[in-house]
């Protein structure tokens, strides 16, 4: 916020105050004065005997015409082009951009299929020739740069697919690898995840060898580190697609993050030795092999010093490395609503950039002389901005520390060269060059949250503080000590509490939509937990980060671990009093209203604000508006689930996959799984023979090869091993899902029978079934989570073994010629 200026009116009871974004307004000309006026006539009026006229008074008759006035609809017309022209004034437009582009990167990613090179580049050559053909036209020229700004979206997007061009894996298959290690994570269970770029493979040699790969082992050799060259047999498999339709999508994810294969080491990896010639490695790989090694040498230094889960956390705040953390301590944050605290974002930016600054201006004020006759807050920026740039590179680039880093790093330097830093200009800045840069994390839960956040924490403040500008106050009454401290704990406990509200009001609608889950108690959390995060832990983390190099890190990581041991304690005694997070699944529509009511509310300086209510409340009233599954199977066809009533999931497996499962039950909103039942193939008590025995919600029931379940609508649900043993399921199952990819037809010819075979899961990903109550003779409908045409991340999804039709990979069917290699 900019201060009045030198020449403003300072007198008692004035204020005086600038708008951020009034500073953008179109400037006015001025004409200059000439340069003789006419001389005016000064006297008192009016002259003396002559009696004053009294001002007419304007009654509540004309009073109500000119309200009626107003509400007409060429007054609505010409009230709504007057606020327009003001908010352009004040800058709206460029707070837009980035906005009409994320629209563009949206659009792309949706598309049925992949378009080619020459449709973005000639619509964005068309619209810009428009846009400049239009100038004359106002309306139909922002039309145009709109459509210009959208178009740009899509090309930039189509150029990162582009650019990222990831070569994934088609199949699960073992071989012997030998790479270069890029960085080691060390899990909470004792594994050690390790990034590879693949140099190499052997028995058998792939031919279509992905670039870089994730695999993880149970212990690896002492001198290994990021840089080493690695050799080791690997059992590879190919980027899972999302867990159900509409889901996170990891083969998304791992394409644009160069990622072709995940798997794990059968065995310990060894380390190759160096042979003392140069081995070709690029200064790039060098520089990051350096930056790992860093730091993991500063993570494995904190955890010696702090030890335990505090040790880890502290790791993950001072380097980014969060794989350590205990799960049941990463649950408890996520389920008070602190998780935010372990992501490095706009908080340890400016907390780091904040101590930083306060403890170089403490240490200049110390030499009066020195700081009256040097700009020390401009040495304090520049030493800031620094302090978060090497933050940024050290703790792993991610997309929130991106923009956090980018809108602090604007706002340092407006201070370096005295211009004013304004905030939500900033954000529009730091948003464009995170779409330019990475348009794929438009669509992902990190960009809409950070940004969700910030943009509804800018606008709020900035609308109260315009609103504090506007009115006149009285200076505070002289406080007892006790008193001024009081107060200044009410108002720091207060702007947290608003803090906590805005940013989670923003951000809930993307974290129901991304995670299906809510914090009924984050308010609660974020009051008790975020003072010792602020005081406490970043401030003597960054502390400790300063001292690290000279060896005097112990106290200040000892005062840092003791704040994290009271966030833990907090974290977990709130938690466990937490009512359940699961909330089901939400519509998109409701998503995206209220995106554009927050865009309208955030970035609106008029009653043009107002217009975002009704988007809200649209918002609000179609969030249900949709259809929870009444069947999920995952993609490999081994796990089946649907919820039979009270809060309960049934499922096919005993030892069901631990994160899909947690997927499936916040998506259903169920708290308990059932197991199924096992029977021997004599047993009495399972006959297949009358299935209508069996009551509506019941669970599964398994036999040899065969396992049924009934959903509460009374449809009948058959798992069976191959094509043989469901034939006999045609006759009295309305779905049936085959775990054999070699079942190529429908064993049931029955056209009210919906079957699903393995080889269709292979190649669509995972579905999920809905059933027609109403009707018996209505077939199920099914949606799968990937459609054809395959968009370059799905691609390797035809290559399967399983979406081929043959059976799964196996030892003994590897050639005898390359097993003697």
């Amino acid at each position: 916020m900019a201060g009045p200026g030198r020449d403003a009116d300072e007198s008692d009871g004035a204020v005086s105050s600038v708008s951020e974004r009034s500073l953008f307004a179109t400037s006015v000309p001025v004409i200059p004065a000439p340069d003789s006026l006419p001389r005016l006539d000064v006297s008192p009026w009016p002259p003396q005997g002559l009696a004053t006229v009294p001002s007419p008074k304007i009654g509540p008759a004309l009073r109500l015409r000119g309200h009626l006035r107003r509400l007409s609809p060429s007054g609505i017309r010409n009230s709504v082009v007057s606020a327009a022209s003001l908010e352009i004034d004040r800058g709206v437009a460029f707070l837009l951009v980035p906005v009409f582009l994320a629209c563009g990167v949206i659009f792309y990613f949706s598309l049925a299929s992949e378009p080619d090179f020459s449709q973005p580049i000639a619509v964005v050559v068309l619209t810009a020739l428009c846009a400049a053909a239009s100038r004359s036209w106002r309306k139909t020229h922002l039309c145009f740069v709109v459509t210009l700004l959208c178009a740009l979206g899509v090309l930039a997007a189509k150029v990162e697919t582009w650019r990222a061009g990831t070569q994934m894996l088609g199949s699960e298959i073992p071989t012997r690898l030998t790479g270069r290690v890029v960085s080691l994570d060390r899990m909470a269970n004792g594994r050690i995840r390790l990034t590879i770029d693949v140099i190499s493979t052997a028995r058998p040699t792939l031919r279509y060898m992905p670039a870089r790969i994730r695999a993880s082992a149970m212990k690896i050799p002492p001198e290994m580190t990021a840089g080493s060259k690695v050799t080791g047999y690997v059992r590879l498999l190919p980027p899972t697609g999302p867990v159900r339709p509409d889901g996170y999508d990891y083969s998304f994810d791992s394409y644009f993050a160069g990622i072709g294969a995940s798997g794990f080491f059968l065995g310990t990896p060894k380390v190759i030795p160096p042979n003392g010639s140069p081995d070709g490695t690029p200064l790039a790989a060098r520089l990051s092999s350096a930056v790992e090694n860093a730091r993991e040498s500063i993570a494995v230094h904190v955890r010696s010093q702090v030890g335990g889960a505090e040790g880890e956390i502290a790791a993950a705040l001072i380097v980014g490395v969060r794989a350590g953390i205990p799960e049941e301590i990463n649950e408890a944050m996520r389920r008070t609503g602190i998780y935010h605290i372990i992501s490095i974002s706009g908080l340890h930016m400016a907390l780091v950039a904040g101590t930083v600054m306060a403890l170089l201006r403490g240490a200049f004020s110390l030499f009066p002389d020195f700081s009256s006759r040097r700009p020390v807050k401009k040495y304090a920026a520049a030493a800031a901005l620094f302090s978060i740039a090497a933050y940024l590179i050290i703790s792993g680039v991610v997309v929130a520390a991106e923009r956090s880093f980018i809108m602090l790093a604007v706002m340092l330097i407006a201070v370096l060269f005295d211009r004013a830093a304004l905030t939500m200009r900033n954000l529009a800045i730091s948003a464009i060059a995170v779409i330019v840069v990475s348009p794929h994390e438009v669509v992902g839960p990190s960009f809409q949250m950070s940004f969700a956040a910030t943009a509804a924490l800018v606008g709020a403040y900035a609308g109260w503080s315009d609103y504090r500008a506007g009115r006149a106050t009285a200076p505070p009454p002289r406080r007892s000590p006790l008193g001024f401290v009081t107060r200044k704990f009410l108002v720091a406990m207060g702007g947290l509490a608003m803090t906590s509200i805005i940013a989670g009001s923003a951000t809930a609608l993307f974290a129901i939509w991304h995670f299906q889950r809510v914090s009924p108690l984050s308010l609660f959390a974020n009051l008790a937990i975020m003072p010792v995060v602020s005081l406490v832990v970043m401030p003597f983390g960054v502390l400790s980060a300063l001292a690290m190099p000279f060896g005097a890190d112990g106290p200040f990581l000892y005062v840092m671990g003791k704040g994290l041991s009271a966030m833990i304690v907090l974290s977990g005694w709130i938690s466990e009093r937490s009512p359940i997070d699961a909330v089901g699944l939400i519509s998109m529509q409701s998503v995206l209203l209220a995106t554009i009511a927050l865009v309208i509310a955030t970035m609106a300086t008029t009653w043009l604000r107002l217009a975002a209510l009704p988007f809200a409340l649209a918002g609000l009233l179609t969030i249900s508006d949709t259809r929870t599954p009444d069947v999920l199977i995952s993609e490999n066809a081994r796990l089946v689930a649907l919820p039979v009533g009270g809060g309960e999931l049934a499922v096919n497996r005993a030892r069901p996959n631990e994160f899909t499962i947690d997927n499936w039950k916040h998506a259903l909103k169920a708290e308990t799984i059932i197991m199924p039942e096992t029977f021997a193939k004599t047993d009495i008590q399972f006959d297949i023979t009358d299935p209508a025995d069996l009551p509506p919600g019941a669970p599964f029931y398994c036999t040899a090869g065969l396992c049924l379940a009934r959903h509460p609508s009374g449809a009948i649900v058959a798992l069976a091993d191959d094509r043989k043993t469901a034939r006999p399921a045609c006759a009295f199952a309305d779905l049936i899902v085959i775990d054999d990819a070699t079942a190529y037809y429908d064993p049931c010819r029955n056209p009210l029978v919906l079957v699903v075979t393995k080889r269709q899961l292979a190649r669509m990903g995972s579905a999920a079934v809905f059933f027609d109550p109403q009707s018996a003779t209505t077939r199920a409908k099914i949606r799968f989570a990937v459609e054809e045409p395959y968009r370059p991340w799905h691609v390797q999804r035809q290559f399967s073994r399983e979406a081929r039709g043959l059976p799964p990979y196996r030892e003994a069917e590897k050639p005898k010629k390359a097993a003697a290699q």
